[in-house]
């Protein structure tokens, strides 16, 4: 892999035969306010900027990413690169196949199993997490969870991503603990939201206790891409893959 020394490496233990990126907004052909290195095909920018941004992505990896058209659903299905399926999560036990998620203040999640068997990319907004697609992405490995690891990738921070009362009472609905992750902001009846301590919960729930990354905020880090920060803008990609 030779990918842009602006590009994101995790930093976990995954296993040797594990490879993962997230790229930035640099590096690509994407005009404004998509500069430069837009993954998303469905922002309105111009599709050649993004054929030819996924093209440099590919050659960059050396493997070909699976898409999907994410909906903001729980589901998690077999990546696929010859066509592009609507779920939030894919995984794979292929060689050269990546595992690929879009996100612009969304949390990308990386799953792989402790012997590098399998991998797997999930997208998880708040409605994301709540309907259980990190769960459904770990039933999908089909593996002890403690055999397990994830790393949690740049996301929107707490300090900057405010709901409403009624996305915290959706948390609490299903555990009481995720109450830490709320606090009051400063307008009446809203909160700020942590999706990194969210997903940590809501993963130490089924027994996955491994889990890195966490901590920057696509909103005020200027390397990313954000819908809060600016509606009409690109997508970043984070991306897991086995090699031989």
């Amino acid at each position: 892999m030779n990918p842009s020394s602006d590009w994101l490496l995790p930093d976990w233990p995954a296993p040797a035969n594990v490879r993962a990126c997230v790229t930035t907004r640099a590096g690509g052909v994407s005009a404004e306010p998509f500069a430069s290195f837009n993954l998303g095909d469905h922002v309105e920018d111009d599709p050649h900027a993004v054929t030819a941004n996924r093209q440099r992505l590919r050659a960059a990896l050396g493997c070909e990413p699976a898409w999907l058209r994410q909906v903001h659903s729980p589901d998690a299905v077999p990546a696929d690169c010859t066509r592009v399926l609507t779920a939030d999560a894919n995984w794979t036990d292929v060689p050269g196949r990546a595992c690929a998620v879009l996100t612009a203040d969304c949390l990308p999640a990386l799953f792989c199993d402790r012997a590098g068997t399998r991998v797997a990319a999930a997208h998880a907004g708040w409605r994301g997490l709540a309907g259980g697609v990190l769960e459904n992405t770990l039933a999908a490995l089909d593996m002890p969870a403690s055999e397990v690891l994830v790393w949690l990738g740049p996301a929107i921070g707490p300090q900057s991503f405010e709901v409403g009362a009624e996305v915290r009472e959706t948390f609490l609905a299903a555990h009481a603990q995720t109450e830490s992750a709320f606090v009051p902001s400063a307008n009446a009846g809203k909160y700020m939201a942590d999706l990194y301590a969210l997903a940590r919960i809501r993963l130490a729930a089924v027994g996955v206790t491994a889990v890195y990354g966490g901590g920057l905020d696509t909103f005020s880090d200027p390397r990313f891409f954000s819908y809060r920060r600016a509606a009409r803008t690109g997508r970043f990609a984070s991306l897991i893959w086995r090699v031989d």
